[in-house]
């Protein structure tokens, strides 16, 4: 059974890029190009093309056109590994931007997650976390200000977990929330997509061996970078 002509041409399309004729990040030619190539009307191609997006393998860019996508980065559900350790299973090279980080009195919600008592304060901070120089997600984690007295800004910047074990501490659970949003004007500038782009929302509540919380985190991912498997 011959398949549907927009199957065909999926698969032309898919072609050249699994053989790297076209390669990440480059545009595509227009719809109109390809229609006029391929002999089909527009609406036929156009439904190659959002089959190769639903997949993946393309994504549209309003404005801009439709480009071969970059691999996304993977994280499980159930996984407890950091943003460094995931950066390096996805063969990236991690790095961050620390956007801001201060001694604040806690959020209602921070003071309710990590059970801080009447005048404990926290220390928050937010950071653009990346993978191989490219902005995978912008993160605000507070941590009870006890927990990291007398440890260098260096230290925390460089990695959170380190500051807090050597300190003693020994992570245990986590408890995520995943919901979908849009990205607002200024963590879209920092992330570098566009405002209203797709974001993927996670808070997360870390605790030590004893079950007492000791890390909320809240954080953005471009939709289009990065992905969760359950």
């Amino acid at each position: 059974m011959v398949a549907p002509i927009y199957i065909q041409i999926h698969d032309e399309l898919k072609e050249a890029i699994d053989s790297g004729r076209w390669a990440a990040g480059d545009r595509i030619p227009s719809e109109r190009e390809l229609s006029e190539q391929f002999g089909v009307s527009r609406m036929t191609l156009r439904q190659a093309v959002m089959l190769l997006v639903d997949e993946n393998y393309l994504e549209r860019r309003v404005g801009s056109g439709t480009f071969v996508a970059t691999a996304r980065v993977q994280e499980s559900l159930d996984s407890n590994s950091s943003f460094t350790e995931m950066m390096a299973a996805a063969g990236k090279q991690a790095s961050s931007k620390v956007i801001t980080y201060k001694s604040a009195t806690p959020t209602p919600q921070e003071a309710n997650e990590l059970k801080l008592n009447s005048g404990e304060s926290v220390l928050r901070m937010e950071r653009v976390r990346y993978g191989d120089a490219e902005p995978i997600a912008f993160e605000v984690a507070s941590v009870p200000a006890k927990l990291l007295k007398g440890v260098a800004k260096e230290t925390v910047t460089a990695s959170l977990y380190q500051a807090l074990t050597s300190n003693g501490l020994i992570v245990g659970q986590a408890r995520r929330i995943l919901t979908a949003g849009m990205a607002q004007e200024q963590v879209a500038e920092l992330l570098e997509i566009r405002t209203g782009e797709p974001v993927l929302i996670m808070n997360q509540l870390t605790s030590d061996i004893n079950g007492v919380p000791f890390e909320f985190v809240r954080t953005q991912y471009v939709g289009s970078r990065f992905e969760f498997q359950l």
